[in-house]
């Protein structure tokens, strides 16, 4: 998605080789147009699916998800990281490690809301070490609803996130694969041609911050 690789490069504040910052834009101030963009994009890529439900955890994959959900003309579900007073009934959960806060919590979902039924499609910001992914397509199995696909916004393809859910046979897209960064430059990974014939090519770009 080119229009997002070039806010990535236009605004992304890159502090290391793992760590990028895109609160301008994506998950702290929000640009709506390019959200709601971002779920036409999702649309394109899985609207052949029979999708029932898509899939986040809060709370910076709430905006993707919903922008997908309004594309796809289907409900969205946020997994709550703490059971909340008024999640009374029966929920299914999941733990989940963050490497970015350095601690674990639980993530969890009313039975009301998942089912059998369901076919779901995850979205999520980043796809990085894959943890809180991996909970969720957890949480997905646990419910015996089938999952159709993750569609993240931008992977960072040098950690082993996406390793871990092609492990599990699940389709992976993200919009933007980093395939490794650090201050001041962003490399992507392009993907050309379709099919047997598609390949991936490494983009140099020079970041703006």
């Amino acid at each position: 998605m080119k229009v997002l690789e070039e806010r990535i490069r236009q605004e992304g504040l890159i502090l290391s080789d793992t760590v990028l910052k895109v609160d301008s834009f994506l998950n702290h101030q929000v640009d709506t147009e390019l959200a709601l963009q971002i779920g036409q994009e999702f649309k394109a890529i899985f609207g052949d699916q029979p999708i029932t439900k898509v899939l986040t955890v809060e709370a910076s994959g709430i905006q993707f998800a919903m922008a997908a959900g309004i594309a796809l003309g289907v409900p969205f579900i946020y997994a709550k990281k703490k059971k909340a007073v008024t999640l009374a009934e029966a929920v299914y959960s999941a733990p989940v490690h963050s490497f970015t806060r350095q601690e674990d919590y639980q993530i969890s979902i009313s039975r009301k809301y998942l089912g059998p039924g369901d076919k779901v499609l995850i979205v999520d910001d980043f796809l990085a070490t894959g943890a809180a992914l991996v909970g969720l397509c957890d949480i997905v199995e646990e419910s015996g609803a089938q999952l159709l696909g993750v569609g993240c916004v931008i992977e960072k393809s040098f950690q082993e996130g996406r390793s871990l859910l092609e492990q599990r046979g699940i389709p992976v897209h993200a919009l933007a694969r980093i395939a490794s960064m650090s201050p001041g430059e962003v490399h992507f990974i392009e993907s050309t041609g379709t099919g047997s014939n598609q390949r991936e090519e490494w983009i140099k770009e020079s970041a703006g911050c």
